[in-house]
């Protein structure tokens, strides 16, 4: 525990706007509307903000903010507080997904969180979040719109990541104005961006948060949006697009490989081992002849999505490769919008292909031409030519986690790190890259103090869809107690919440594997390496 209680008062200040609950009938909420915010409570520059909005929603308070940008043209931060009634003297933070461009659910859960415990906001916590500097086109699909980023301070705010210290600072002001007090504990919690963004705040401001869960995290942004422009171009040509039917095919046959290299036929592929060789399933002569089989296009875009994709030229960031998707996860048709999509892309963009070959779309023309007519399969990532440079200055915005967790670390921090291992939009091997690089970086000893890094057996990105193992485990609980106590997780049980069976949550490199007994029970698997 690295803070203490300024006062836990809640009594009406002559300079300070009472707490927000003297009683939950009573209108103290309103005392927070029209508060300014200002510059000077924020570390990195803003020209303040003002409190919107503040009602009372149930047990709590909900407090919305405008952060107001440097640059005029530039998008305001929208955040939102919740102040629970009974406060038990911590915070968290939520984080985004995708372009983000809404606030997070303040009320909502951490990712992968547990179904049978009450929110983070329900136990008490102060929850807060912003949509990271810009306003989501509702034109678009949800986290897709990229348009903001023909503004440098927009751009600046959502991939460094400066509306996360931004917003963390400002909410922190109003949650030490509503009880009169400083939280004892600051956590932060997200998935996807909000993965990456978990490990932004742990490696660009150590001694902000107190512990993070970071889950399936997007963390080397750019060196895989380079890898979903390649496969972008790949599904894009004459006959490589595997459909719907043929995707089925795909998914089938990997689980009828693999599903028992961990002993047990579950339709959970835990051994991520396990090798599978897409030509097994070759129409006669290579070409396609019907859902039974793939061509070699196909063969050849569900083998480019499962590769490691390099690029032959230096970036500044340093990256120089993408590890690709297990085959289990760029296969699974449980989530195809995840994946592969089910159309192929062309211009403009189908809604109806992948997410990332969407998301790479809109990087193109915003992020990198900033042109919003650009033919985003006219980029070619393997050879930019003249976007080059943009591509590298890029980079070091994006992909800018170094790995060096040990001010972090110093501070007393401690991080839970998730990945589902059939993730179809985050490969979980770039987090498993990320996590030796920590290693390699603070040391093995030295990361086992601070770090936990679990794979999820059949677990897909944020429980979307039908996954194969819809992942439930109590990560805020355990986040609290190493924090609190200095006791690290361990004999960690997560739930399916699809079928109504546990296993064992095991640390990298580790899997569940089955002994014996009740397949449903994590009691009958053990730890293997």
């Amino acid at each position: 525990m690295r803070k203490t209680v300024v006062a836990a008062t809640v009594l009406l200040a002559a300079s300070v706007p009472g707490p927000a609950f003297a009683s939950p009938a009573t209108p103290e909420c309103a005392v927070l509307a029209g508060l300014r915010i200002p510059a000077s409570v924020i570390s990195l520059p803003t020209s303040g903000g003002l409190v919107t909005a503040s009602v009372v929603s149930g047990e709590s308070c909900r407090v919305d903010a405008d952060l107001y940008p440097v640059d005029p043209a530039a998008p305001a931060i929208k955040l939102r507080v919740a102040l629970p009634r009974a406060w038990n003297h911590k915070a968290l933070m939520f984080g985004g997904g995708g372009y983000n461009g809404t606030i997070p659910d303040v009320a909502a859960n951490v990712p992968f969180g547990p179904a049978d415990r009450p929110t983070p906001l329900a136990r008490g916590y102060a929850t807060f979040a912003s949509d990271s500097g810009h306003q989501q086109n509702p034109a678009r699909p949800p986290s897709l719109d990229g348009s903001f980023g023909v503004n440098d301070e927009a751009l600046i705010n959502f991939a460094a990541g400066d509306a996360l210290k931004k917003t963390r600072d400002a909410s922190l002001f109003l949650i030490r104005r509503a009880y009169a007090a400083t939280p004892t504990e600051v956590f932060f919690a997200g998935g996807s961006t909000g993965g990456r963004e978990a490990l932004v705040v742990a490696q660009r401001w150590p001694s902000a948060f107190d512990g993070v869960i970071s889950a399936y995290p997007a963390w080397n942004n750019l060196a895989e949006i380079l890898d979903l422009g390649y496969l972008t171009q790949v599904l894009s040509r004459p006959g490589a697009f595997p459909g719907p039917a043929k995707q089925t095919l795909l998914y089938d046959s990997v689980i009828k490989a693999c599903d028992g290299s961990d002993g047990v036929v579950d339709r959970v592929v835990s051994n991520l081992g396990c090798r599978f060789d897409p030509r097994v399933l070759r129409c006669p002569g290579g070409a396609d002849t019907g859902p039974a089989c793939l061509s070699d296009a196909q063969i050849g875009a569900v083998t480019a999505m499962s590769s490691p994709f390099r690029w032959p030229y230096r970036i500044a960031s340093g990256e120089t490769r993408y590890p690709g998707f297990p085959f289990l996860s760029g296969a699974d048709m449980r989530t195809p919008f995840l994946g592969f999509g089910t159309t192929a892309p062309s211009d403009p963009m189908p809604v109806t292909s992948g997410y990332g070959m969407q998301y790479w779309d809109q990087w193109v023309k915003y992020f990198l031409t900033r042109d919003p007519g650009q033919n985003a399969l006219d980029i070619d990532p393997r050879h930019p030519g003249k976007w080059l440079a943009r591509i590298s200055a890029l980079s070091k915005v994006e992909d800018r986690n170094n790995a060096d967790l040990r001010p972090f670390a110093r501070a007393g921090g401690k991080l839970i790190l998730l990945h589902g291992a059939a993730d179809e939009l985050v490969s979980p091997y770039s987090t498993s890259d990320y996590y030796e690089r920590v290693r390699s970086v603070v040391g093995p000893h030295a990361t086992d103090g601070f770090l936990r890094y679990y794979v999820v057996p059949g677990a897909n990105h944020a429980n979307f869809g039908t996954p194969a193992f819809a992942a439930s485990w109590d990560s805020l609980t355990a986040l609290e107690r190493w924090v609190a106590t200095g006791r690290a997780p361990v004999n960690q049980v997560v739930t399916d919440l699809a079928h109504q069976r546990t296993r064992p949550l095991c640390a990298y490199p580790g899997w569940p594997r089955y002994r014996s007994g009740d397949p449903d029970s994590a009691a009958s698997f053990s730890c293997a390496r």
